[in-house]
């Protein structure tokens, strides 16, 4: 039985998120996620990264994680979407209008001062994950947007791995200047559509506890609360 999605990163790192399913025993969970724990340390990889449910926290406690802080996963139906700012202008890096290094600067500064508390991978990392969860066409993939000709934002709609209709950002945020000014709630409604154009049929969105910002996005694009997580660390 599949538990888990792992996202490896060479000798870098694993990201673990637990798969729910009703069906499934607490032990089964364990008995799982017990073997890639052994399988990560065999492989002496750097650090482990785990969405879990919390009732699992004493357990991963005594089994040397620390726990990051906790997440809110919402969800959404992709069929009747809200009207955009037609204002906003969005472009994908395949484009050719932007190159990798200036993705990648704008990439940090709308990182910069986010309320999430998840250690922050350096940006070339950051980017190198991408490619590696996205495969060749990962430009496709990558969102710039512009508003009166300024960068307003960026986001990385795509399909989750393993699924065919569950559509992720795998990052969405908004320029420091613009924050506060309703810009981010439609950045988010754009790359909802964009996930509708690559076949999603319904949306799965995540973010820290504390980023309230990104919480009332979620609300205002009609999003409903789905499932809460800890995120959980383990280094070698």
């Amino acid at each position: 039985m599949n538990l888990f999605n792992i996202i490896k990163n060479k000798q870098e790192y694993w990201l673990v998120d637990q798969i729910k399913k009703e069906d499934a025993p607490k032990e089964s969970y364990i008995r799982e996620f017990t073997n890639i724990l052994t399988e990560w340390k065999r492989l002496e990889i750097g650090y482990l990264s785990l969405l879990m449910d919390e009732q699992f926290q004493s357990w991963l406690l005594e089994n040397n994680f620390g726990k990051v802080s906790s997440i809110v996963e919402y969800t959404r139906n992709l069929e009747d979407l809200p009207v955009t700012d037609d204002l906003i202008v969005g472009h994908s890096l395949a484009e050719g209008l932007l190159d990798d290094y200036k993705y990648a600067e704008l990439y940090e500064l709308c990182r910069s001062g986010s309320a999430n508390k998840n250690t922050k991978q350096p940006i070339k990392q950051v980017m190198s994950s991408i490619e590696n969860e996205l495969g060749p066409v990962w430009r496709k993939h990558c969102y710039y947007f512009k508003k009166a000709g300024a960068f307003a934002g960026i986001s990385i709609p795509h399909i989750e791995k393993g699924t065919e209709e569950e559509g992720r950002l795998f990052y969405f945020g908004v320029v420091p200047d613009l924050r506060g000014q309703g810009i981010g709630e439609q950045i988010h409604k754009l790359s909802m559509a964009l996930l509708k154009q690559f076949h999603a049929t319904y949306y799965v969105g995540s973010t820290d506890i504390h980023n309230t910002n990104m919480i009332k996005i979620f609300e205002k694009n009609g999003c409903e609360l789905r499932d809460r997580k800890g995120i959980y660390k383990i280094v070698r």
